[in-house]
């Protein structure tokens, strides 16, 4: 799996039983893109990995519960905690109009219509309302809400956003 096709989708956080079950904490929007069939690979940022496929995924508090073929218990399941799990970029849906996935955002360039280049995104949080953009540049970060007064355009082929920001930020 290519790091620059691939996005990861969440990070093994514990197991749920004696059966092979995963915790995991999920970076997805939805549980759906943890669809039954799905090959994925679990890894530490040292490693090659190794490619699973999903049986069953649950929501569960504030993650899913996962079953992967080939992991039936807890002692297989334990040595995947800790372990990212990345899908192929293939496999998912595109993203909806004026919605993007964070890995196509991040070390993007942020220009201001007022201040020009602000910086590259390097991290994004998410709040109640809408996510939050952390652009630096040379030390100073700016905090740039995900929002449509904020965010004029985003050029993902580019790695480029347009922002309006307020005079006194």
């Amino acid at each position: 799996m290519n790091k620059a096709t691939s996005f990861t989708i969440g990070k093994v956080t514990g197991v749920h039983g004696l059966n092979g079950n995963l915790k995991v904490w999920s970076f997805a929007d939805s549980v759906d893109t943890f669809a039954p069939g799905t090959s994925v690979l679990l890894k530490t940022e040292d490693e090659q990995g190794k490619m699973f496929t999903i049986f069953q995924a649950l929501p569960h508090k504030k993650g899913v519960i996962l079953s992967l073929e080939g992991v039936d218990s807890r002692n297989l399941a334990e040595d995947l905690i800790g372990k990212e799990i990345l899908i192929d970029r293939d496999q998912l849906s595109e993203p909806e109009e004026d919605t993007w996935y964070w890995q196509d955002l991040l070390g993007m360039d942020v220009f201001d219509h007022q201040k020009g280049f602000i910086g590259k995104i390097t991290d994004i949080f998410p709040t109640g309302a809408n996510d939050v953009l952390v652009v630096v540049d040379k030390g100073q970060e700016t905090l740039v809400p995900m929002h449509k007064y904020f965010v004029e355009s985003v050029d993902i082929g580019k790695k480029t956003m347009l922002t309006t920001l307020p005079e006194d930020y």
